[in-house]
């Protein structure tokens, strides 16, 4: 049986996409599941495609606050997915405390001046999530 776990990115900066798909990549060869991702760059792409989308799920989210428009992903209704499934993920602490305040306590600071300890914590982030996943 395929397992297939989903994963939504909010994430405006490709270098940080790039590195965070690398992970992943590895994630997936190492696992009895494939991902199956969802990445947006505005905010605009959030509410048309996600909260608009009554059938919209994932397992995991991570969510930055900056988008290519200048406005935010906290858009995003995470209470309707649950705020366990979401890593917040931006450089900037004032954002991450605002989705602390909304109930995420997945945090992990964007550095970009070390791209890759980010996204290996990321990745572990997720590992421990999909983990707990039924079925896996």
């Amino acid at each position: 049986m395929l397992l297939v776990k989903r994963i939504l990115i909010l994430e405006d900066n490709l270098l940080v996409l790039s590195t965070l798909l690398a992970k992943l990549a590895d994630i997936e060869v190492s696992q009895p599941f494939d991902l199956s991702l969802t990445i947006l760059t505005d905010y605009l792409q959030a509410e048309n495609f996600i909260n608009a989308n009554p059938s919209a799920e994932f397992d995991i989210i991570l969510l930055d606050r900056d988008d290519k428009l200048n406005r935010s992903f906290h858009v995003l209704d995470i209470e309707r997915f649950g705020v366990e499934k979401v890593i917040g993920i931006s450089s900037v602490s004032e954002y991450n405390k605002q989705l602390k305040k909304r109930g995420v306590k997945k945090i992990v600071k964007k550095n970009l001046a070390n791209i890759d300890i980010f996204a290996d914590k990321v990745a572990y982030e997720i590992m421990k999530m999909l983990l707990k996943i039924p079925g896996i």
